[in-house]
């Protein structure tokens, strides 16, 4: 072929960098080559054009009732310039093309198109954008399915099926041309009032690291780039601010905070961090080059990209004042590592070019970040000869974000995340020799209001608020339908009593009526999740205390004199004080916003329908003031006697969750008394149904570190296995407990593998323990580096346990 013969497009296809044949270090090599300095920090920048801020089919008082994003209304009100003037160098992500007005799938699509089409005709070398959508609860995108929020994952205890959840959000994502979701939230809980306690998976990181780790690799199966947020400490303010300062050392961030990221890096294969809004001992984390270069890429080997939390560049000026102006925040950021800015480019901008040229700024940070982003464009296709807008979605067309499968998913997650506190006596309605109750009066203001399952990145609670007469764009049954389903022998009523915030009483009287006239009352309370105090729960819904919000509290007591026994579910993204409401509850069930499915989740648990198997991620507190920590303490942060009257044992304690049969966990075998301290020991038990129904039991492992050369939590999860029962059927359980399980922060601020006593503990909740014993780790202190072991793998079988394949049986 001649030069005079050449095609555009079959000159295109004779780049180096469009050449899928060559390796991708090469193809980002040769397009690096090429770009000039305007064009690579181009490619560090985003645009949000769906952040436009249309006036709301029905306007709300106050701007923050619009927002999805913190100051999203300042930074719209600033004026974004239009997508061809922040492309006219190219440009490195679109911002949530679906997830910002409810637009059906073809209509997302066609917008997808039209904005690639103008960032590839804007750049000289027409490199596409990487396409970023929110997938917390789901894709957050009109009409798709809405899955648990992220704390009933962590009831679940159960990584395979959130694996299987995230490959379903992935492949949704991918077919709609999407490359990167900003998921999932690895924020380990440390304290209740947080509002964004619902977006976590616990209290606990081994339980955050496994199942977090599980939803890397079930998007990234899909070729959606996993974005692990948020870097790191956020979920440890002060006083559970949101944004607030995390008065945090060292050594609590390295043993309490990071372990999931660094589990998701190395063993889930996430691509992409998005770093903390939050400051850790007085430095943010879009400014810590000691947290994003220093311990991300050179301890832990990490090389994908890390993107800021929505206008966390300009906040290091305006919120954290570590820098003068937006533009020095935006190199503060550069040389930290943030590779990208999102939502939209304010700090990455034109004058990082004049840094450069004015030797303040040297070019090997932008090859750096260029080279990360590049990397990933390269690896999604992007980049090859054949790429277009348009094949990109053309998948698009027969998605179904609600499918069947979606649903059937989104079913077994919140069946499995319920968690049963206390069955009384009353529950289940349904069998064991029970005709069920005659008239039942459904009262609470989560009863009948589907909202209440979602979480606040869920699409009806996050963007639909601004639109109210589209409804929820998906089915969602509430308790009260999927009670009339379950039980069509009884009289059913409904009374909603009161809201989920406010003061309003004036529906109590007919609560109370409703409940005195029937033989049991079901009693749904709890959040509303929201944004920015939009709601109970959410980001920016902090609580003052635990108390259950409004006057739930006050319409439970109404409800529990009358003397009709009175079922309590707490349908929340945060554990509440339920002391008070356990003492006068027949039965009380805790209900992590279940999601799309989450009525007939509820309702079959009640009935008895469904076995209850959820187990508690984090603990139910007894009182709402002197705000209880985790069960991660140290036997000072325990209760005292003799040191403080205030007592923080909680009601229900990590890892709790009862059943509609009974389990016994014993025949303790710890396989050496003694393994040096880079060595392996096994911890086996046998598991056995003593009841007359099948179940699930989530077997616990713990440790207990019983000398440490720093105070050590008085027990600590290490591993765990969810395990179904016939009745009068058991199994073993083998743990395979590496010495470097037990590795801890320090004095020196390094992990070690220190030598002593380890306590072993095995049971079915944090205080619940019967199986006890010790292992000694012989030989020096250890210094586990790259590498050391982070899971603990569990062998369930009849030959797993102390006596073989006939252990326990009768």
């Amino acid at each position: 072929m001649t030069a005079l013969e050449r095609t555009p497009e079959a000159d295109r296809a004779l780049r180096p960098w469009q050449d899928p044949a060559l390796p991708v270090a090469d193809r980002v090599d040769a397009l690096l080559a090429e770009l000039t300095l305007e064009e690579k920090i181009g490619q560090l920048g985003s645009r949000w054009i769906g952040n436009d801020m249309p006036e709301p089919d029905e306007p709300q008082p106050g701007a923050e009732s619009l927002n999805v994003a913190p100051m999203q209304d300042v930074f719209a009100a600033s004026g974004a310039v239009p997508l061809e003037e922040a492309a006219r160098h190219g440009l490195g992500h679109l911002t949530r093309v679906y997830g910002s007005a409810p637009v059906t799938t073809a209509e997302g699509a066609a917008e997808v198109v039209r904005l690639q089409r103008v960032v590839v005709a804007r750049s000289r070398l027409g490199i596409p954008a990487i396409v970023h959508e929110e997938c917390l609860t789901g894709f957050t995108g009109y009409g798709a399915t809405v899955y648990p929020a992220a704390i009933a994952w962590g009831a679940t205890f159960d990584p395979g099926l959130v694996e299987r959840m995230a490959a379903a959000i992935g492949r949704d994502m991918a077919a709609l041309g999407v490359h990167q979701g900003l998921s999932p939230v690895l924020d380990v809980v440390r304290d209740y009032r947080w509002g964004r306690v619902e977006e976590t998976m616990g209290e606990d990181p081994y339980l955050v690291a496994m199942l977090g780790t599980a939803y890397v690799r079930g998007l990234e199966s899909a070729g959606v780039i996993a974005t692990l947020k948020h870097f790191a400490g956020y979920s440890a303010s002060r006083a559970a601010r949101n944004h607030g300062p995390v008065p945090m050392g060292r050594r609590e961030l390295m043993d309490m905070i990071l372990p999931p990221f660094e589990t998701a890096i190395a063993l889930g294969g996430a691509r992409s961090v998005m770093n903390s809004y939050a400051d850790v001992d007085g430095v943010p984390a879009g400014a810590d080059p000691w947290l994003l270069t220093e311990l991300l890429r050179d301890e832990w080997g990490f090389t994908g990209t890390v993107v800021s939390d929505y206008w966390a560049v300009p906040f290091l000026a305006t919120m954290h004042e570590v820098a003068a102006d937006t533009d020095e925040a935006g190199v503060q950021a550069l040389t930290a590592g943030v590779d990208v800015e999102l939502p939209d480019t304010l700090g990455f901008g034109e004058h990082l070019a004049e840094r450069v040229r004015s030797g303040g700024l040297p070019e090997s940070l932008i090859d750096r970040a260029a080279r990360r982003l590049l990397t990933q464009k390269a690896e999604l296709g992007l980049l090859d000869h054949d790429w277009t807008p348009e094949r990109s979605v053309a998948a698009a067309e027969g998605v179904d974000l609600d499918s069947p499968g979606n649903r059937a998913l989104a079913r077994e997650l919140a069946e499995r995340s319920v968690v049963l506190l206390d069955g009384g006596d009353v529950l289940p309605l349904l069998g064991e020799g029970r005709q069920g109750p005659r008239s039942v009066a459904v009262v609470g203001p989560a009863a009948h209001d589907p909202r209440t399952f979602m979480g606040c990145y869920a699409f009806p609670n996050h963007v639909l608020p601004r639109h109210p007469g589209l409804g929820l764009g998906i089915e969602a049954p509430t308790v009260l339908d999927a009670l009339r389903e379950e039980l069509p022998g009884a009289e059913i009523c409904h009374e909603r009593g009161c809201d989920v915030r406010g003061d309003d009483r004036s529906g109590f009287a007919a609560a109370v009526a409703a409940a005195r006239g029937s033989d049991l009352c079901v009693a749904v309370v709890g959040d509303l999740a929201g944004l920015f105090g939009q709601g109970t729960s959410g980001e920016g819904c902090d609580a003052d205390d635990l108390r259950l919000p409004g006057v739930q509290a006050d319409l439970l007591a109404e409800l529990a004199a009358t003397g009709t026994p009175v079922v309590v579910v707490v349908v929340s993204g945060r554990p509440y004080a339920l002391g008070e409401v356990h003492a006068a509850a027949a039965a009380l069930v805790q209900a992590f916003m279940p999601g799309e499915e989450g009525g007939p989740a509820i309702a079959g648990v009640l009935s008895g329908r469904i076995q209850p198997g959820g187990r508690l991620p984090v603990q139910i507190p007894r009182g709402h003031g002197g705000q209880p920590g985790t069960y991660l303490q140290p036997p000072l942060g325990a209760n005292s006697k003799g040191i403080s009257n205030l007592d923080p044992t909680p009601l229900f304690p990590f890892g709790h969750g009862a059943s509609y049969t009974t389990f016994e966990v014993g025949d303790l075998l710890i396989s050496d008394a003694e393994v040096p301290t880079d060595g392996e020991f096994t911890v086996s038990v046998n598991v056995r149904n003593t009841g007359g129904r099948a179940g699930e039991e989530v077997v616990q492992l713990y440790l207990h570190d019983v000398v440490g050369q720093v105070t050590r939590p008085v027990r600590q999860l290490a591993g765990f296995a969810r395990v179904r029962l016939e009745p009068g059927e058991s199994t073993g359980v083998r743990f395979h407990v590496h010495a470097d399980r037990t590795a801890f922060t320090g004095r020196d601020l390094r992990r070690i593998v220190e030598p002593g006593e380890v306590e072993v503990l095995v049971g079915t909740s944090a205080a619940d323990l019967p199986c006890r014993g010790s292992v000694r780790l012989t030989g020096p202190l250890r210094y586990p580096g790259p590498g050391r072991r982070l899971v603990t793998p569990v062998d369930v079988g009849p030959g797993a346990g102390q006596g073989g394949a006939d252990a326990g049986q009768s």
